[in-house]
C-alpha cells in the first residue's frame, strides 16, 4: 500500500509542477513587455526594425518605443532608404498602426540644423533621446534594447 500511495504522491506532485509550468508561462505570454529600442546609427536601423516585427510576432501586446539620437534620427526622414534602396516609412507605419512609437531627439535636431518637416509624420519629438531612455527605464520599468 505504501508503494501505491509513493506513487501517486509523485504523479501529483510532477502533475503540479507541469501545470504551474504552464500556468506561469502562460501568464507570462499574456503580460506586455515594455521596451526601449535604442537607435544612435542609421546602420542599425534595419535590425531594430526586423527585431521589433519579431518581437512583436511572439507578444503582440509588447509596449515598443523607438528612441533616436545622433544619426539614428536619419531613417526617420521622409524619402530615407535602406541601403538595398528600400524605403523606411513603409516598415515603420507598419510598426506605428501595431502601437509602436518613434521618438526623434530635438537636441540632434538642433545639432545637426535639421527641421521636423523632415521626419515622417510617426515621429514623435522628444526633448532629449538619452533622458528619454532613461526616463523610460527607470520610471517606466521599460526594457533597454540596443540590437
Amino acid at each position: 500500500m505504501n508503494r501505491i500511495a509513493n506513487v501517486v504522491t509523485a504523479v501529483l506532485a510532477t502533475s503540479s509542477l507541469i501545470l504551474g509550468g504552464c500556468a506561469t508561462n502562460l501568464a507570462a505570454n499574456s503580460h506586455p513587455d515594455r521596451v526601449v529600442y535604442h537607435v544612435n546609427d542609421t546602420a542599425n536601423a534595419t535590425a531594430t526594425l526586423r527585431n521589433i516585427g519579431n518581437h512583436l510576432e511572439v507578444n503582440p501586446q509588447a509596449q515598443i518605443t523607438v528612441v533616436t539620437h545622433a544619426q539614428g534620427v536619419d531613417f526617420l526622414m521622409e524619402g530615407a532608404k535602406d541601403k538595398n534602396g528600400n524605403p523606411y516609412n513603409v516598415v515603420v507605419e507598419t510598426l506605428a498602426q501595431q502601437g509602436v512609437t518613434f521618438d526623434v531627439c530635438e537636441i540632434t535636431l538642433r545639432n545637426r540644423k535639421l527641421d521636423r518637416k523632415q521626419f515622417i509624420p510617426e515621429s514623435v519629438f522628444v526633448p532629449s533621446g538619452v533622458a528619454e531612455i532613461a526616463k523610460l527605464q527607470a520610471r517606466g520599468g521599460f526594457a533597454y534594447i540596443k540590437p
